[in-house]
């Protein structure tokens, strides 16, 4: 039966699960592909650290020329994360020959064009199901499953540190920074967690999805992207009075002027499915001509989510070299479509303001939105602060530029104190 040798590149948390899948499923894989898989090498910067994660230290390498002059090696796995050396890496083994697998997200995003480009002149494969949603099948459906349909709509929540923090926000009354707090402790946050909460991590995958959904390129750099800093407990209490959960969402559309892409905190109604996707979960929903509305939920994160991601783009490998058929599915961004500029982009608007309570405030208030082409859908208020009284204003559809001018306005205005809260609406 034909061995097949594979490389790890890195053995941190994702590559330790990676290591570890392979480890469960080494009797089956042979039933499963008709073929053995042989992890050969393990490329990690510290030997005597990593010699304890190993059954055999003698796979481990501080050398990436042990493995890319290794003619054996069919397979390169790349979990070290960020943009170099692991770009350099990739391009050398493409271009040696090899098939590789990655879980880089901030890559792809960036520069997947220059990757998928190389492996299709070398005809090899370069796969990345982990890259986004961790164990949630998403980029091989969008890219195979669902490929019968014009698809028109991606959203869902892809970054489950932020969905955990909104989701104790809700359940248990927590404001930002405690339930942030928590979410460290618990392990769901980075030390640093701003590529979390500021939606950066949110926004590489939307790009992501984005180009593979609509056949045309989409890096990081279009996509607008705003966290969740902002967003209190009292946000939260009228969102759910309003019949609405707020959740960060990734929201990727296509329309007749072009596409849509980017990540922001949104109101969304209680009845939507995504509404109750709570904790570190992620789900993504999909909206085709075809198939209507589909959704993939689970696990988005993770050291054995991811690397079951990871392992079944290796296995996927596997039979392609059985059958002499690597590369056979390359870039499926044929088009040149237009991004929009979240300024033209329509939406609806959750405003929350505190506003000296008197009369001729809200007839103030509506005149500036109405001079801007804004329509109000709904006045509430309820609550009084001294001399204060906090509305919140939700509006009709509209184009984000003709909202800002009004903010623009609304906020030199002397009887509106506070702006405390400007958040899309669904």
């Amino acid at each position: 039966m034909k061995k097949i040798q594979i490389a790890l590149l890195g053995l941190g948390t994702v590559g330790t699960g990676v290591y570890e899948v392979l480890r469960r499923q080494k009797e089956e894989i042979p039933y499963k592909l008709g073929v053995e898989l042989e992890l050969k090498k393990i490329l990690v910067r510290n030997l005597e650290k990593a010699a304890s994660k190993v059954d055999d230290p003698s796979l481990l390498t501080n050398e990436w020329q042990d493995i890319i002059q290794d003619e054996s090696i069919e397979i390169v796995i790349e979990v070290m994360g960020g943009m170099e050396p692991a770009r350099t890496y990739i391009l050398e083994a493409l271009r040696a020959g090899k098939n590789v697998v990655t879980a880089n997200k901030d890559l792809i995003a960036a520069g997947g064009k220059e990757l998928l480009d190389e492996a299709a002149r070398e005809k090899k494969d370069f796969l990345f199901e982990a890259a986004v949603a961790g164990g949630i099948p998403i980029i091989r459906p969008l890219k195979q499953c669902l490929a019968g349909n014009h698809l028109t709509e991606v959203m869902g929540i892809v970054n489950g540190t932020t969905n955990f923090i909104l989701s104790k926000m809700s359940s248990e009354g927590m404001e930002f920074e405690e339930a942030l707090d928590m979410a460290t402790r618990l392990g769901y946050a980075e030390a640093d967690p701003t590529a979390d909460i500021e939606g950066y991590d949110a926004g590489r995958k939307v790009a992501i999805m984005a180009s593979i959904a609509f056949n045309s390129r989409v890096t990081f750099d279009d996509v607008y992207t705003e966290g969740i800093t902002k967003i209190t407990s009292t946000d939260i209490r009228y969102a759910r009075e309003m019949g609405c959960a707020i959740k960060l969402l990734g929201v990727a559309r296509l329309t007749e002027e072009g596409i849509e892409a980017r990540v922001h905190p949104m109101l969304i109604p209680s009845d939507h499915p995504l509404a109750t996707v709570s904790d570190s979960y992620n789900a993504v929903f999909v909206h085709g001509d075809a198939v209507d509305d589909t959704m993939f939920y689970g696990r988005g994160a993770g050291e054995l989510p991811t690397a079951s991601a990871i392992v079944g783009d290796v296995f996927d490998i596997a039979r392609n070299i059985r059958f002499g058929c690597c590369g056979r599915i390359a870039c499926t961004c044929y088009k040149e479509l237009p991004v929009k500029k979240i300024t033209e982009i329509r939406s609806k608007y959750f405003l929350r303001m505190q506003v000296e309570d008197r009369y001729g405030v809200l007839a103030g208030i509506a005149s500036v939105f109405g001079n801007n082409c804004v329509s109000i859908a709904q006045i509430i208020q309820k609550a009084k602060i001294g001399d204060l009284a906090e509305i919140v204003v939700i509006t009709d559809e509209v184009e984000e530029r003709y909202f800002n001018d009004s903010l623009t306005i609304l906020k030199s205005m002397s009887m509106i104190r506070e702006i405390s809260a400007v958040i899309r609406v669904y």
